[in-house]
């Protein structure tokens, strides 16, 4: 993990899901999948979205744009290993301007992984700006954005294990 006066910066929490790896990663690999359990979702009724690219895998990508809450920005995925991994390219606009790689890691769980039980770790890099490199101490990216991916994971737990 990157320490706190590090110009880099990594959120990351992981959970389990009682779903194939199939399932979880067609979530994930799928930007029109993620209306279903992105926690940045019910921030913007009116929220705008475009998608372009193919509908899912690498090449794939969704922009937003929102009010004061949801903000805007894009994504693109830059690699995508069918049950395993995808890697997406994440451009902040609003409410602050930041590049950082966001990785989706689904892996069996533990030594001796349950049928149909995956462990999904989501986690993000960058580089801290200036904002954050100033009042780090006070905001730091685990503490801005650690939630949503609890809640994030959470609900991408539930779609899945409905599936």
């Amino acid at each position: 993990m990157a320490s706190q006066n590090s110009d880099e910066f990594l959120v990351e929490r992981t959970t389990i899901v009682k779903a194939e790896a199939p399932v979880v990663f067609a979530l994930i690999n799928d930007f029109h999948q993620w209306t279903q359990w992105s926690p940045w979702e019910g921030l913007d009724p009116a929220m705008q979205r475009t998608y372009a690219g193919p509908d899912a895998g690498v090449g794939a990508s969704y922009a937003w744009a929102g009010n004061k809450k949801a903000g805007s920005g894009s994504m693109v995925i830059t690699e995508s290993v069918p049950n395993e991994r995808v890697v997406l390219d994440l451009a902040f606009l609003k409410p602050f301007k930041a590049q950082n790689v966001t990785t989706f890691l689904i892996s069996p769980n533990g030594v001796s992984p349950n049928a149909g039980e995956v462990q999904v770790t989501w986690k993000m890099t960058g580089k801290k700006n200036l904002f954050f490199k100033i009042f780090g101490f006070i905001f730091s990216m685990d503490k801005l954005v650690g939630k949503d991916f609890e809640k994030g994971l959470s609900q991408l737990k539930a779609v899945a294990e409905k599936s």
